[in-house]
């Protein structure tokens, strides 16, 4: 793959000087452009191939470490025409992160390396300010540039109203806009420059797909129409792809996230709770959980009208969720304690075959 067609996946010098960090020369550069349950798509010198990390990284690889849709990856092709082999993931500008679905903690890598991270809402009855603020809280703590866009505005009336609303209360550009009209949908393209990664998220239902076509200019993925006892759309992406459209732009696209988990996202929090983050600095009590302590700024907020109560709730809810995370050290102490079992359930399984034998 020659250094332009390289370019145009989003590789540039800096990346360069990352591949050559690893003392290793013998190296390539590919980028992970699809993953598809424990298989990767990447965009490799010979062209797309699929690709498998090595059983050494595998086994040295920490929690979230694994490639993701996004990450340049270094490694080398296989020698008789087979996965392409990925020997280690080059240190990531951004990581949008979220805590897997189930019982267990841990922490999932949904996209890597993403510049501007489209959160996507529509006006109709998904429309949930609450859980745009996760949303949001998210790509902040991603390390890419937020910006939200409200679909299907051609199916309510005041629509640029509630796009300012949200805006003031979110701090974040907000965007009304119909992918299924094209109203709107211009505001969008001056974030779509050559080579730079945007990503797409949203829960199910809110025009993803359909908007990814028309910015694309192109059925890029199927689109189906929303139901009418629900206002709800049908999943439409069963994995997560990047695209290069037309433009130039690369676009990663998610398949709706019906489970959402914050993870590590205190700065994110605060910026968009920012209006509570400034309250509490306020408070008499410097550990003021925003309860009942007397002297606490952030409620009397709320008694005067200051706040709306809504906010508090919500901003309380995710503080929470952040709390019952594990500490690093405890998740270290449960990964060498599952190590453990793995190990002793290995050597009774080899002892129980020589036995056997």
């Amino acid at each position: 793959m020659t250094a332009a067609e390289l370019t145009q996946w989003g590789w540039d010098e800096s990346w360069a000087a990352a591949l050559d960090a690893l003392n290793a020369p013998e190296l390539i550069a590919a980028r992970v452009i699809a993953q598809h349950r424990g298989l990767w798509l990447a965009i490799t010198p010979d062209g797309e191939s699929q690709a498998l990390p090595t059983g050494r990284f595998r086994h040295q690889a920490g929690e979230g470490e694994l490639p993701a849709v996004g990450d340049w990856v270094g490694g080398l092709p296989s020698p008789h025409g087979g996965e392409f082999r990925i020997d280690a993931v080059l240190p990531r500008r951004s990581a949008f992160r979220r805590r897997a679905a189930g019982s267990r903690v841990s922490v999932q890598i949904v996209a890597a390396n993403v510049d501007t991270l489209f959160v996507a809402t529509s006006l109709n009855a998904d429309l949930n300010a609450r859980r745009l603020e996760r949303y949001v809280t998210m790509a902040r703590e991603s390390g890419a540039e937020p910006v939200v866009l409200l679909t299907k505005a051609d199916l309510i009336e005041g629509a640029q109203q509630t796009a300012d609303r949200l805006s003031a209360q979110l701090r974040v550009e907000t965007i009304a806009l119909s992918p299924r009209t094209g109203a709107g949908v211009d505001s969008v393209t001056r974030w779509f420059v050559p080579g730079r990664t945007l990503a797409l998220v949203g829960s199910s239902g809110v025009g993803k797909s359909t908007l990814l076509n028309r910015l694309a200019g192109e059925k890029l993925m199927v689109t189906k129409e929303i139901r009418d006892d629900d206002s709800r759309g049908r999943h439409t992406t069963t994995h997560r792809e990047l695209f290069r459209l037309p433009g130039g732009a690369l676009m990663l696209d998610t398949p709706g996230m019906r489970e959402l988990g914050l993870w590590d996202a205190d700065e994110g929090l605060d910026e968009t709770f920012a209006e509570i983050a400034e309250l509490a600095t306020r408070c008499r009590f410097a550990d003021c959980s925003h309860q009942a302590e007397p002297g606490c700024a952030v409620t009397a907020a709320v008694e005067d009208g200051r706040l709306d109560p809504k906010r508090l709730r919500s901003y309380r809810r995710l503080a929470r969720e952040l709390e019952d995370q594990p500490t690093p050290q405890e998740r270290r102490a449960r990964d060498r304690q599952f190590g453990r079992m793995v190990r002793r359930i290995s050597e009774d399984t080899a002892a129980r075959k020589s036995y056997r034998e």
